[in-house]
């Protein structure tokens, strides 16, 4: 499919977003931001890490887009009791029968909200990361394939530190995009107030998208052209993390540049384009590669946040 040809079938699809997008406007006030970027990792397959404070509307974000879309979607509200086989399932033995018998778990739905990931002993987290690398799930001797599409949002607070159990960088890495959620602006913080404490109204939300169209989409994100100078370009900005820096411990892994592309290609569809520019890079650059870069002393020492050393990789980097 030509440049064109396919920009124009990309358009099409424009008034669809803008539906998507109003109906989840009806409940989720700003957050345009994170509403992109979780549009992003639904059409294109990849899992996302979202970290703020409380009360940003973050799980409700989660809740009101899997309403909008004609999907399966579970909650998980990960806490330091919780046991690999409370999420993945287990077997179960029925004396009657004298069989066991598999009780799926949670996992097996389309769209997984993640809470307070952070919250979960290592066993947990291994089992969710397993699952959303593998795309299966193994209970006794048998392997279950999930269904497509397979959506992991995890949540985690940043600021208790107190009873939880950070996720190592390594599996930190399997979440295509790491998004910093910030406070919501004064005017969109007053339209909060006026929707949560007037008259309470039930909030009917329409689905605009099902599992079919959503692969349809994942398929038609695929052939979005990116030109090998963009290639390239990615690939500069990667191997510039794992030069030898006063301010990075360890650089971006081949993961990154494979989210990098994949990424910036749901940006380019959101943007009804049929290719992508150095722009959609440099974009989504932040959500990329925040938790992949390992910092230095040194940068801590300075103050220094990963979202200045992304800056300065980028400002270092020649455009194509």
């Amino acid at each position: 499919m030509e440049v064109e040809e396919l920009s124009n079938e990309i358009e099409k699809h424009q008034g669809m977003l803008k539906l998507l997008k109003a109906e989840i406007g009806k409940s989720v006030i700003g957050q345009d931001y994170m509403i992109d970027r979780i549009l992003i990792g639904m059409f294109t397959g990849g899992h996302i890490l979202l970290e703020g404070v409380p009360g940003l509307a973050k799980s409700l974000t989660v809740n009101t887009i899997a309403d909008v879309m004609d999907t399966e979607f579970k909650r998980i509200q990960f806490t330091p009791d919780l046991l690999p086989a409370d999420i993945l399932g287990t077997q179960i033995y029925h004396q009657s029968t004298g069989e066991f018998v598999t009780k799926k778990g949670p996992l097996f739905s389309n769209i997984i909200l993640a809470d307070e990931i952070n919250r979960a002993p290592a066993k947990v987290q291994s089992a969710l990361l397993e699952a959303m690398q593998e795309k299966q799930i193994t209970i006794g001797d048998k392997t279950y394939k999930l269904e497509r599409p397979f959506l992991v949002l995890a949540t985690q607070n940043p600021l208790e530190q107190e009873g939880t159990y950070p996720l190592p960088e390594a599996q930190q890495d399997r979440f295509m995009l790491k998004l910093k959620v910030d406070y919501p602006t004064k005017e969109e913080e007053r339209k909060v107030i006026d929707l949560l404490t007037g008259e309470k109204t039930d909030i009917k939300l329409n689905k605009v998208l099902d599992k079919g169209k959503i692969l349809d989409i994942r398929k038609l994100i695929d052939k979005i052209y990116v030109d090998d100078k963009i290639k390239n370009y990615v690939l500069d900005i990667i191997f510039k993390s794992r030069e030898k820096s006063d301010y990075i411990n360890c650089g971006a892994s081949p993961r990154a540049s494979i989210n990098l592309i994949l990424a910036s290609k749901g940006r380019a569809f959101l943007e009804g384009r049929g290719y992508v520019t150095p722009d959609d890079i440099k974009d989504i650059a932040y959500d990329v590669l925040r938790h992949r870069l390992l910092l230095s002393y040194e940068a801590e020492a300075e103050e220094l946040k990963v979202e200045d050393i992304i800056q300065k990789l980028l400002e270092d980097v020649v455009l194509p």
